[in-house]
């Protein structure tokens, strides 16, 4: 991943699963720091106190540069590395995932074990929100009215958002431009107004753009 273009989970959520009586509870949460991901998951432990073991992984930063993970007492590799893998597949970043389990008195086995905690993992990331992170150029762009209608019907085109409008004897937009699309708006906008736009670019702010449930895949 692009150092200014991350995806995560954004806010919390939890799911469950149910196999040979044990019971795997999945619970999610968007983190920004090593502290916060550690404190996450003591929480869960508190909350699940009486539970056999809550297992946890999480990514931190672009590209997942801080990686986390515990199997929680769990025989070796049969929890928190599958845990991982799945943020690793699903490029989610700045996410901590605890599962904890329920011992149902029936042994899952190695193998078992893995697809338990892969399987309830996913069913977290199934049941959250999720987040790409991308860079938008702040951009302040001044016209005459004659030209206001034709901002208001551009700027929907190309993903902008009006952050403002502040009105004078001319009108100043600011907008929030996705940066790969500054260029071409840019030159489009400068094309229908005769050259009349005046731009002065305020910065680069990165926002977070909620996926619809229908593009976000499952494992």
């Amino acid at each position: 991943m692009a150092e200014s273009f991350i995806s995560s989970v954004f806010g919390s959520a939890q799911a469950e699963y149910m196999i040979k009586k044990s019971r795997f509870i999945a619970s999610v949460q968007e983190v920004k720091s090593e502290d916060e991901a550690a404190a996450f998951v003591e929480s869960m432990r508190k909350k699940y106190w009486d539970a056999r073991h809550n297992c946890y992984a999480y990514q931190l930063g672009p590209g997942g540069k801080v990686q986390k993970c515990s199997d929680d007492g769990e025989p070796a590799g049969t929890a928190g590395r599958p845990m991982l893998d799945v943020l690793r597949n699903r490029d989610i970043t700045n996410t901590v995932v605890v599962v904890t389990r329920y011992f149902g008195g029936i042994k899952l086995g190695a193998s078992g074990l893995i697809r338990a905690y892969t399987h309830t993992t996913v069913l977290g990331l199934d049941s959250a929100d999720i987040a790409d992170y991308k860079p938008f150029d702040v951009v302040d762009v001044t016209v005459g009215y004659p030209f206001v209608s034709t901002m208001e019907r551009m700027a929907p085109d190309y993903g902008i958002r009006i952050h403002n409008r502040s009105f004078s004897d001319v009108v100043t937009f600011t907008l929030q431009i996705p940066q790969e699309k500054t260029e071409r708006f840019t030159a489009d906008f400068t094309n229908s107004t005769n050259g009349q736009a005046v731009y002065e670019k305020l910065g680069v702010e990165t926002i977070p753009i909620v996926r619809p449930k229908s593009e976000e895949t499952g494992d």
